[in-house]
């Protein structure tokens, strides 16, 4: 079972985690809850809606990741703070993920290349015996709001 906390703004929910079977439906399920909860599948914009969509396969990739290569995931961590997301997948393997060479036309195998172009930043970090790979993201209208593009000065103010 899960459970939320809050500290202020920020929020928490972890779902402890045992075996491969099913794990990456319940991660998606589970993050699926937190965003609606969070207001991220209700969001205005288009591109607000995607993004939520973009995390959903982001979880797929990193949990079944694990399932492949470290034995299966330990823990989901989802850690939310106005408008930004950081996913973690905590495993008992203490290899980092790495890319092995194969053809780009071969099916599977490109869960490092989803998180390079979906996720704005993602990497490992040692924990105990295994790791945690992470990923973070952002709503882009939170985005905006946080860091509006700097006025531009027209032609015709010169």
């Amino acid at each position: 079972m899960g459970d939320t906390s809050r500290t202020g703004r920020s929020q928490i929910r972890r779902l402890e985690l045992f075996g491969t079977k099913g794990v990456v439906t319940r991660c998606r399920d589970f993050t699926a809850r937190a965003l609606a909860d969070w207001g991220w599948t209700t969001a205005e914009p288009d591109v607000d809606r995607e993004r939520a969509d973009d995390v959903l396969l982001l979880v797929s990739e990193v949990v079944t990741n694990a399932c492949l290569h470290a034995g299966g995931p330990r823990e989901l961590v989802l850690r939310h703070e106005e408008g930004r997301l950081r996913v973690e997948v905590a495993d008992g393997s203490p290899h980092a993920p790495a890319r092995r060479p194969r053809a780009p036309s071969l099916p599977g195998g490109h869960g490092l290349m989803v998180l390079d172009r979906l996720a704005e930043e993602w990497g490992s970090t040692p924990l105990g015996a295994g790791k945690v790979v992470w990923l973070e993201v952002a709503l882009p209208s939170w985005a905006e709001r946080a860091h509006p593009p700097r006025a531009r000065r027209s032609p015709e103010s010169d």
